[in-house]
């Protein structure tokens, strides 16, 4: 199911090609150990800032995917106004990524799947769509949403069998 929150804007091949490098940000994550989240800022049809979270590897609990993507794209326009862009993430935003779209005035936002827990421009909060701030952003989920749902509960049922497997050999220590 795809919603969109705002107007109505139609996915098309592009979106899904944006959500796909996305993706193979969140597996590059994967393959660190890191969350499997991964994020890509396109404007006027090309990539300007990728990235995927490094929270463990950086020991930076703000190093999520969405905040190293705008980064690199700040810093790709040399602006910190990011107009024109569009930000492609496989997880709902949480609401620290979903300010700092917001701040950096980033138009829309795609992601994949959502967040629960933490997720900042749906599931939780609407921080894009709150009337009170002078900014907004179009919000479009559900694009490929089973294969980011997929990549994170393979990466955190690996968790919890590595988990459980350190705690069996404690036990057999002890």
């Amino acid at each position: 199911m795809v919603k969109v929150f705002k107007e109505q804007k139609i996915l098309t091949n592009e979106d899904e090609r944006w959500m796909r490098e996305a993706l193979r940000e969140a597996k590059a994550g994967y393959r660190e150990g890191e969350t499997p989240v991964g994020a890509v800022v396109i404007h006027e049809g090309r990539i300007i800032g990728r990235g995927h979270n490094q929270t463990e590897r950086l020991q930076d609990a703000t190093a999520h995917a969405e905040m190293i993507a705008i980064t690199a794209a700040q810093a790709a326009l040399k602006s910190w106004r990011l107009l024109g862009c569009t930000l492609y993430v496989t997880v709902e935003p949480c609401f620290m990524c979903a300010g700092a779209a917001l701040l950096s005035r980033i138009p829309r936002i795609v992601y994949g799947t959502r967040d629960p827990k933490f997720g900042g421009v749906s599931s939780l909060y609407r921080i894009g769509q709150d009337p009170r701030l002078n900014h907004t952003f179009e919000i479009t989920e559900g694009l490929l949403t089973e294969e980011a749902a997929a990549l994170m509960r393979s990466f955190f049922k690996k968790r919890r069998q590595d988990s459980l497997k350190g705690n069996l050999k404690k036990q057999e220590e002890n």
